[in-house]
């Protein structure tokens, strides 16, 4: 089928390079025009310098994936293709957007003839080799209308239509608050390998042996092996974890649905801990349990 894509990063790229490999004719759009134009001279891209000659470039009815950052990005250029598209085209947003923006999205584009899919996306960097697993949201005729480019960019069983609209991002959301959590519980537990009464126990050999068999085994567990086989101490990264909003919306989600998610929560606010060179919060602990107790403090 016909597709294109916009947003060419580290995952974008990747998406057109598999679909060029599964037969389809992919037209590539990046504001920063040289990444089309590599994937053109490299792997068969039709490339496009502007989103006029992404409309002008299809010769059928237009699916268009949009692969940029979540919020006002997304937003103007949904607005912006809104205005360029025609009735009977697609427009899939493959980006962390949140699932209330897509309801939004979806009845604008209704408005207009045009039919709205958001795409949950995940793979990371490893999805050109293995495939992205799609959970889909949308009308069933735009779905089907696109399953040929669904199919091609997921692996075996790693492809579903979750319902309506929003839906597709509202799962994404969650498995990326479940992902906060998991690795959050691999980093806790490593800490404690690190610093146990047995001096610091192999770490790499452990994340390696526990793929074996083990009932924690898994691909996040074979990422932090091959992490720390390249630098068993992780001396080389800063513990500085950022959020890309995901866990955020999942814990407003379990307040809002009354849903009780402590591991989630406490995840998403370790990682907003760990960006604070000092902590005000320990310096008011510290504070009282010197005033009350007359307990120790360390001084700057």
């Amino acid at each position: 089928m016909e597709i294109a894509m916009l947003g060419l990063g580290k995952m974008g790229g990747n998406m057109v390079q598999r679909l060029l490999l599964g037969g389809h004719r992919v037209i590539a759009y990046d504001v920063n025009a040289k990444l089309a134009d590599e994937l053109s001279a490299q792997h068969g891209a039709v490339a496009a310098h502007t989103l006029d000659e992404v409309i002008a470039k299809f010769t059928g009815p237009r699916a268009i994936w949009t692969m940029v950052p979540a919020g006002k990005i997304t937003d103007e250029l949904v607005a912006t293709l809104a205005s360029k598209m025609s009735p009977g085209d697609v427009l899939i947003d493959g980006g962390n957007s949140n699932f209330r923006d897509s309801q939004r999205h979806a009845v604008e584009l209704a408005k207009k003839g045009i039919g709205f899919l958001d795409a949950g996306t995940s793979g990371g960097i490893w999805g050109l080799k293995v495939g992205y697993c799609l959970m889909v949201g949308g009308e069933a005729k735009d779905f089907a209308h696109c399953e040929p480019a669904f199919k091609t960019l997921a692996p075996k069983d790693g492809l579903l239509h979750t319902g309506p609209a929003g839906s597709g991002h509202f799962t994404k959301m969650v498995h990326n608050g479940i992902e906060y959590g998991l690795m959050a519980a691999y980093a806790e537990g490593f800490e404690i390998l690190k610093t146990s009464p047995f001096g610091e126990l192999p770490l790499p050999k452990v994340a390696a042996l526990w793929n074996q068999g083990s009932v924690v085994r898994s691909w996040l567990l074979e990422l932090l092996a091959d992490a720390l086989a390249k630098d068993p101490h992780l001396d080389q990264l800063k513990g500085f974890v950022e959020d890309s909003g995901e866990g955020r919306w999942t814990v407003q989600a379990a307040i809002d649905q009354n849903v009780p998610a402590p591991v989630i929560t406490l995840s998403l606010l370790q990682r907003i801990a760990s960006r604070q060179d000092e902590s005000f919060s320990a310096k008011v602990q510290a504070a009282l349990r010197n005033e009350f107790g007359g307990h120790a403090v360390k001084k700057v």
